[in-house]
């Protein structure tokens, strides 16, 4: 059975239900008269509900000036002999294109007439050029390097033999000369007097090893390869070496017979700081006895 009297809780949500009905109503009453100071809290305007953005007020930004267009610079103009050469080359050109696919007799005539012109300018040019070395040393080619003259290549190589020597008798005060050969190799034995006679003329040491451990003449103390041979891939014989024990550096002076000037040569070049910075991986470092 029902109770006529409702139960409390009932009462006060009841009550609280009205509440918010009237706070409701008087919100919407007051809805359009409403004003909020910017300092105003966030709950005072909770009409305009939990998703809204408002535009900022638009600035007057200041407006970049447009740059001046640039006026194109005036390449300076060419000379004529350039504008006279390229249309000679051209025409020429041209001529010989035609003269290919349509070999007439006035095609080619007017192709080898041109042609003989551009000879006569060639030629004059060169005239020209020699009379400017002859007067001028220092654009000389015969006088750079290597003379052309007999006369003058006997004294050229006369200086070059003797500042060779001078280097070699230096570098014989701490190098020495590997000499690898086989005792049936007959360019050994034809390669080894002239090392035994480059030995006493300049006063390097040349020490011979046997790669077959056979003896070789002119050198009694000849020693047999311990395995150096391997290591510096001495694969074809006579191969001739520059080594400094001290530093163990070694390099490959030639393989196969050299003459004396050669020898004077190659060591004289090998031995210089430009020449192992140009091939580095020719140059080893063993421990050499």
């Amino acid at each position: 059975m029902w109770s006529r009297h409702p139960h409390p809780l009932y009462r006060i949500a009841t009550g609280i239900l009205a509440c918010l009905a009237a706070a409701a109503a008087q919100g919407q009453e007051t809805l359009p008269e409403l004003s909020l100071a910017p300092s105003a809290p966030y709950w005072s305007d909770r009409w305009r509900g939990w998703h809204f953005y408002e535009d900022p007020e638009s600035e007057d930004l200041p407006v970049a000036p447009t740059p001046q267009a640039q006026r194109p610079v005036a390449s300076p103009p060419r000379p004529p002999e350039l504008v006279e050469f390229e249309r000679l080359q051209k025409t020429l050109e041209d001529f010989r294109n035609i003269a290919i696919m349509r070999p007439t007799e006035a095609n080619v005539r007017r192709y080898m007439e041109l042609e003989s012109q551009v000879v006569n300018r060639a030629s004059y040019f060169a005239d020209v050029a020699q009379r400017v070395a002859w007067a001028t040393p220092a654009l000389d080619p015969t006088l750079q390097g290597r003379p052309v003259n007999a006369k003058a290549l006997e004294v050229f190589e006369q200086q070059q033999r003797e500042e060779r020597s001078g280097s070699v008798t230096e570098l014989g005060r701490d190098h020495v000369l590997f000499f690898f050969y086989r005792s049936d190799c007959p360019y050994c034995h034809a390669f080894a007097p002239v090392l035994a006679a480059f030995q006493a003329r300049y006063g390097i040491q040349v020490v011979a090893v046997s790669v077959d451990g056979g003896p070789m003449p002119g050198f009694p103390n000849a020693r047999p390869d311990n395995g150096i041979a391997t290591t510096l891939k001495v694969t074809q014989v006579p191969a001739v070496f520059l080594a400094q024990p001290y530093t163990g550096k070694i390099t490959p002076i030639g393989f196969g017979v050299l003459s004396e000037s050669q020898l004077l040569e190659r060591i004289a070049i090998v031995s210089s700081p430009q020449t192992e910075a140009m091939v580095p991986s020719a140059t080893q470092h063993l421990a050499l006895p």
